[in-house]
């Protein structure tokens, strides 16, 4: 398919036209652009479509410096996130989701690109380096997301402050409800009874803390190493009268000392590292009774392994990386520990998302107040790519349940739905 000619327009190309990136540029949206359209409008106001426009979105974006073309051909991800940020691109027709699911859906000619071959070879021999997350850099890049405003994150989360996939049954649920039945889900597998010790291990806001030790009457400590999460948690268990049954710490996981019955870890794992993976199921195992059971959820890939997204690692999840299955099972085989459920959440956190990007965007003005628009636009950006990767990408969420006993769980897994049914009566019935 050859791309259409510019159309004129009465302007001059910036001096160093002679040394221009548009043609390799166009040659790579040419290629890209499969299905739906782009327009391109370059910084000398020439207009550039690609694509056919018989089927997805049609969206129109201008530039406003003549170099982006080419640094978007080096590094397009990081680029065109920053140029965002920065408003040296804007769209002019459609919206920034629009933009995001035409690229994410046309992704396959940037991985045949010579330019990307070599980038994405660099990025996973850098991984290791890029996902370093010891002991004091884990806490620092903890700090870099979970430490901004509370403020902030009540403007798109539920009102449980619940900062993972939601498990949307039916489709039809409110945001709310959605995560009222993820941690039903969770704590279905986990077969919690009243009096067991419990280890949340990356406990947020305290939600699923509270909610286990409220529901099943089980004695909770909550990890974490943010210091806003920390406070707010455990204000939340001093009012919900639960302090003497939910504790909260500032602690890694490699520090903690005790044994549990059971051990859950939710929207933590994406930032272990891979370097790490052998020492986090190692000490899960360790601390784990010997007919306890753990449920890791996490996000994770449908691809072989890679790396993290450069525009996500430097603006958003410093160390962060989502795994690919065959790297997170062979660490469990090392550790000794089995394997007794594996389930895929595929759109349930495209559905998460993108209830969390309206609600962010109804509430702007309000963000913007927090911070400044060069922020809000960062985190339409954040929630819209991570949306489009789960709506057209390859990522989605894996909930792995372990155990170090075969028999520590029934041998169907029919105990998963009678435990979520008996819980939705037991909450129907009038206290």
């Amino acid at each position: 398919m050859a791309t259409q000619p510019p159309t004129d327009v009465p302007a001059a190309y910036p001096e160093g036209a002679a040394c221009s990136p548009l043609p390799f540029f166009s040659r790579l949206l040419t290629e890209m652009i499969r299905t739906g359209r782009l327009t391109v409008i370059d910084a000398a106001g020439r207009v550039h479509p690609f694509g056919p426009g018989d089927s997805g979105p049609d969206v129109s974006v201008r530039i406003h410096d003549p170099l982006l073309p080419m640094r978007i051909l080096l590094r397009p991800s990081l680029a065109v996130g920053e140029a965002y940020m920065d408003g040296t691109i804007t769209i002019e027709q459609g919206t920034l989701r629009d933009l995001l699911h035409l690229c994410t859906s046309n992704l396959e000619a940037l991985g045949r690109h010579p330019i990307g071959a070599v980038r994405g070879e660099l990025d996973r021999m850098l991984r290791r380096l890029q996902q370093d997350n010891r002991l004091g850099r884990a806490r620092a890049n903890i700090a870099h997301h979970y430490d901004l405003s509370g403020a902030l994150y009540d403007l798109f989360l539920d009102r449980d402050r619940q900062y993972s996939c939601a498990y949307f049954q039916t489709g039809a649920e409110t945001l709310e409800e959605a995560q009222e039945k993820k941690k039903r889900h969770i704590m279905a597998k986990l077969l919690l009874e009243p009096g067991m010790r419990v280890l949340d291990v990356g406990s947020g806001w305290g939600g699923l803390a509270l909610e286990m030790a409220q529901t099943a009457r089980v004695d909770v400590t909550g990890l974490t190493l943010s210091q806003e999460q920390l406070a707010v948690a455990t204000e939340r268990a001093v009012a919900a009268g639960l302090s003497s049954h939910v504790r909260f710490a500032l602690r890694d996981y490699r520090e903690e000392q005790g044994t549990y019955d059971r051990i859950v870890s939710v929207g933590m794992f994406e930032h272990v590292g891979v370097a790490h993976y052998r020492t986090y199921f190692d000490t899960l195992r360790n601390r784990l009774n010997p007919d306890g059971i753990v449920l890791v959820h996490a996000i994770g890939r449908a691809d072989p392994p890679g790396s993290t997204d450069p525009w996500l690692r430097k603006y958003i999840f410093p160390g962060g990386y989502c795994p690919a299955l065959s790297e997170v099972l062979a660490a469990v085989e090392r550790s000794g520990l089995w394997v007794t459920d594996i389930e895929i959440l595929r759109l349930h956190y495209a559905e998460t998302l993108r209830h969390w990007l309206e609600r962010f965007q109804a509430n702007r003005d309000r963000a913007q107040a927090i911070y400044d628009e060069r922020f809000c636009r960062m985190w339409e950006f954040y929630l819209a790519v991570c949306e489009a990767a789960f709506r057209n990408g390859p990522m989605m969420v894996f909930q792995l349940q372990l155990v170090r006993r075969r028999d520590a769980v029934p041998l169907t897994r029919d105990y998963i739905t009678d435990r979520e049914r008996r819980d939705v009566m037991a909450e129907d019935v009038p206290a």
